[in-house]
């Protein structure tokens, strides 16, 4: 079979590309030197999140790691001690720099199903005033979780128990504009239960490169040091901040439509049990399959209709972004009743189940 040559790129909804739009914006945006404060596009986007997000102050990063790590330093010095999420992006997923580069020590504790972290393991593992231990001083936790939303109490909860104990909050955020659209609250109010916050540019909302970091300003002046440090001060980025004005103009709305085609992707996906998929959790579906499915089999099967997926601890992962169109989870569909078909590979007993999908 001739091998598909666009692909249906499902790995993460880092891999969107710059809309023609977008591209036009940046082109035409007006630059100054970040490093010196001075580029008038920067400081409109960073004015923006700050007013988007209800804080005083937002400063622009490169990554989400960088802006992360610089409000975990901001937060805590040397042989402090944050609390996180045993799954967690900053603990598991960037490099352990908030150890390595910030000394600071992290206290992982176990993510419940939804992604929060049980209250009473919260309080047990802060640290007591004792010159042996090191000095217990951030609650971190993210939202969107692995795609699921954090509830609206457990927000409240969480930071109430953190604030009773002396400790501040940071929310990795990253995909926090999926949480808002798919919670329907306001961004403001998410953000609001956190001392910082820090926002992705570069996933769903499509932006190239790039990420915020929210909060009081003095806060954020003691981060825009920790970046110049860590090698984030950049020059004329009124470039790629115009990206990112785009894509706070114009594609957080949008972002329910990537929700809708989880959905109706985990649907597709359910109609062929062996896959073992789950419900869709905002953009994100995770599937386990059965042991008798032919994993590697599988992911040459979709390779060669152009379609690849990622992995997640264990799992295989779905994201659906704004290059995924309806095309795209119609041309899964397909492709897992090829699979599944007598004539390629497992005994398919569900016929008609994809047709009947497509009719709901």
């Amino acid at each position: 079979m001739t091998r598909v040559t666009s692909r249906a790129d499902f790995r993460s909804d880092t891999v969107t590309k710059p809309s023609r739009a977008m591209r036009a914006a940046m082109a035409s945006a007006e630059v100054g030197d970040a490093v010196y404060d001075d580029c008038p596009t920067t400081k409109r986007l960073e004015a923006m999140a700050a007013e988007l997000l209800g804080k005083e102050s937002a400063l622009f990063f490169p990554t989400g790691t960088q802006s992360n790590l610089a409000g975990l330093m901001a937060h805590c010095g040397r042989g402090d001690e944050y609390i996180v999420g045993q799954h967690a992006h900053t603990y598991r997923n960037e490099g352990g720099g908030a150890a390595v580069l910030g000394s600071i020590q992290p206290q992982p504790l176990p993510n419940e199903a939804d992604g929060t972290i049980a209250l009473d393991a919260i309080v047990g593992a802060i640290k007591p005033a004792d010159f042996h231990h090191p000095v217990s001083r951030l609650l971190t936790l993210e939202d969107t979780f692995s795609g699921s939303v954090l509830p609206d109490g457990y927000l409240q909860e969480a930071t109430d128990v953190a604030r009773a104990h002396g400790l501040a909050t940071h929310l990795d955020g990253a995909r926090m504009m999926n949480a808002a659209i798919a919670s329907g609250r306001d961004p403001a109010w998410i953000a609001g239960w956190f001392d910082t916050v820090s926002l992705c540019l570069s996933k769903g909302l499509g932006a190239p490169v790039g990420s915020l970091l929210a909060g009081p300003r003095e806060t954020i002046e003691k981060a825009r040091r920790i970046r110049k440090m860590l090698g984030g001060g950049m020059r004329q980025t009124g470039v790629l901040a115009a990206a990112g004005i785009y894509a706070l103009e114009h594609n957080v709305a949008r972002l329910g439509d990537d929700h809708r085609r989880a959905d109706r992707l985990a649907r597709a996906l359910s109609a062929f049990p062996p896959l073992g998929a789950g419900e869709a959790r905002t953009n994100m579906v995770f599937m386990t399959p059965h042991e008798d499915v032919d994993v590697s089999a599988f992911r040459r099967h979709l390779a060669d209709r152009g379609i690849i997926l990622g992995d997640g601890y264990g799992t295989m992962r779905w994201v659906t972004h704004l290059d995924i169109d309806d095309a795209a989870i119609d041309l899964v569909d397909q492709a897992c009743a090829e699979f599944f078909a007598p004539a390629s590979g497992p005994v398919r007993r569900w016929a008609g189940a994809q047709r009947a999908l497509k009719e709901v």
